[in-house]
């Protein structure tokens, strides 16, 4: 779930289902592919099982040129390579049990300095918080004393981080009931969400540079997620999402995919589709839009199928910068959909 990816399971007992539910935002939307039970087994299945792998070895990718997701010598500011906590989220979310080597191998390797700015704090309480340790109370490797890395996060300040930045703190600061806000804390809930409307652009996209006029589906679809995640029920913060989700569906291809735009070019991916499918997925309302109904006329595929045709036989993701980040979002979006349809979200963890 991050602006870095542009840059760069379950088993079939617990497979997705579907409903049927009119569209919110169009109307006539013509019919659309969805991924059938069977569809999903064959690519879910594979994708869920290179990311187990994953982890086991503690590699961005299987094969080719890979490096350690967990390192500090190689990631001396943060510990572990970018990505990793969407990647550990996903696992958490489709029933991966962390054990107590990988953990410990976390806790060795995890950079926390006075210094740490706001996102790499939020990537550490996410990934605390899904391998099953307490993020009000780390310990690092060697240490009896804990870190309360929510309020270390909470007097922190996002002033100068980007919009994708500021979203992902708003997401982790929501994961659990217990994450209160505490005194000397340099942002709330409603100010963090506050800004994100602000940074809105008059297409009612965001983008993570704040540019006018570009078409930002990874930007936009972290802040929806964050916004949505947040449950700040202001009229200005409703009225933002709405619009924000109306421009999600309105730059959707008709693959069903969602990509990244450059120059006014679009180039539909795994990771853009991924994020759209977390953001849609995150508010109730929207999860029919992933895999039952179409946003509009012109799409002839839902974002979960199109999501899926980028799975190899592998397991792995076609074109991504590194498997870490294509396997890992992809595997989150599954998971995130799969909570949605039981009403949860996946990034709910207390």
């Amino acid at each position: 779930m991050k602006l870095t990816s542009k840059l760069l399971m379950i088993s079939a007992s617990t497979l997705l289902g579907f409903g049927s539910i009119a569209p919110a935002f169009t109307a006539n939307a013509a019919s659309v592919k969805t991924a059938s039970r069977a569809y999903q087994n064959s690519k879910i299945k594979a994708n869920y099982r290179y990311a187990k792998n994953l982890m086991i070895k503690n590699k961005t990718g299987l094969s080719g040129q890979s490096s350690s997701i967990f390192s500090k010598k190689l990631n001396p500011d943060t510990g572990a390579t970018a990505g990793y906590s969407d990647f550990l989220l996903g696992l958490k979310g489709n029933g991966y049990k962390f054990n107590t080597k990988e953990k410990t191998l976390l806790r060795k390797n995890l950079v926390i300095k006075k210094t740490t700015p706001a996102a790499t704090m939020a990537n550490a309480v996410m990934a605390v918080q899904a391998m099953g340790l307490n993020a009000r109370d780390y310990k690092p490797y060697g240490h009896k004393k804990g870190i309360n890395l929510v309020t270390k996060l909470y007097r922190t300040s996002v002033s100068k981080q980007t919009t994708s930045a500021q979203a992902q703190v708003l997401i982790a600061i929501s994961m659990s009931s217990k994450f209160k806000q505490p005194k000397g804390a340099k942002f709330s809930k409603a100010s963090l969400s506050a800004r994100l409307v602000k940074a809105q652009l008059n297409n009612h996209g965001w983008t993570y540079n704040n540019q006018q006029g570009v078409r930002d589906a990874d930007t936009t679809s972290m802040v929806l997620t964050g916004l949505a995640r947040g449950k700040v029920n202001t009229t200005n913060v409703k009225d933002s999402l709405l619009k924000g989700q109306k421009f999600l569906t309105g730059i959707v291809q008709p693959s069903g995919a969602f990509g990244y735009t450059f120059n006014g070019k679009t180039t539909p991916n795994a990771n853009s589709t991924a994020e759209a499918i977390i953001a849609l997925s995150n508010d109730f309302g929207m999860k029919k839009y992933v895999n039952n109904t179409a946003m509009k006329t012109s799409q002839t595929r839902t974002p979960l199928y199109a999501m899926l045709t980028y799975v190899n036989k592998s397991g792995s993701i076609k074109n991504a910068a590194t498997q870490l980040y294509g396997v890992g979002q992809v595997n989150l979006a599954v998971a995130a959909y799969k909570a949605a349809l039981k009403n949860r979200s996946v990034y709910t963890i207390n």
